[in-house]
């Protein structure tokens, strides 16, 4: 997966964040009169969101590259564009019924919990650890993102291609954060409408890629392990 790509699934689902996450950026506090200390804050929340997602990023990406290691991109790209396809085509209902499990509730009801402690606090590093625990709330579409994260083989590469999901978010979300909602609600359920069609286009993306078709950016090849990633052999007078 090209890691540029991942500002771009970013930006697109920034507005699938509104819905989620917009109602946190809007109960943000204002503890200072000074503007300059307003647009400090929200910009700490979502950068708060940002480090997160890079860490994830590092994480996944780490995970990615053992894939690689063991020439197995290729079903894991395919497994994912998979999982992905079945995520949107899973009717709504079932995905409530996930949201009901018992670990599920137990880290969503532990981010809240110190959600309310932390918007309490009067401070712009409150603001901040309330952006880090957000970007570990969980999401749909997040989870597209690190499916990206794991595809780009390597700890660094996974954290740059969170990191650019965040920064993709970073508009519509710090605009919600100062300004409230920009977006209408009208506006917003029509362009979620086009969310799980943009997801299935991820998908088939994921699929082709994995399929090592040779088409240029769409379906590159797959490279072989080299032979620097091979265990060398045991030199004679160690056998």
């Amino acid at each position: 997966m090209e890691i540029w790509t991942g500002f771009l699934v970013g930006l697109l689902g920034s507005l699938h964040c509104v819905g989620m996450c917009g109602p946190i950026a809007l109960a943000l506090p204002v503890f200072e009169e000074s503007k300059f200390k307003i647009f400090a804050g929200r910009f700490l929340y979502n950068f708060g969101r940002i480090i997160t997602y890079s860490i994830m990023g590092a994480l996944f990406g780490f995970f990615g590259s053992r894939i690689v290691l063991y020439g197995l991109q290729q079903d894991l790209s395919i497994a994912f564009g998979a999982a992905i396809l079945f995520y949107v085509l899973v009717p709504r209902k079932i995905k409530v019924k996930v949201s009901e499990f018992y670990f599920y509730k137990k880290i969503v009801n532990f981010i809240k919990k110190n959600f309310n402690k932390l918007i309490s606090k009067k401070s712009n590093s409150s603001l901040f650890t309330i952006g880090l625990l957000n970007g570990i709330l969980p999401c749909g579409f997040v989870y597209v993102g690190i499916a990206g994260a794991v595809s780009t083989g390597s700890s660094i590469s996974g954290a740059l291609y969170m990191a650019l999901f965040g920064l993709g978010t970073f508009p519509i979300m710090f605009a919600t954060a100062v300004l409230g909602r920009v977006i209408s609600f009208n506006l917003r359920r029509r362009i979620n409408k086009l969310i799980p069609a943009f997801a299935a286009i991820l998908a088939v993306l994921f699929i082709l890629r994995g399929l090592n078709l040779g088409i240029p950016f769409l379906s590159p090849k797959f490279s072989e392990p080299t032979a620097q990633t091979k265990v060398p052999p045991l030199p004679d007078c160690c056998e």
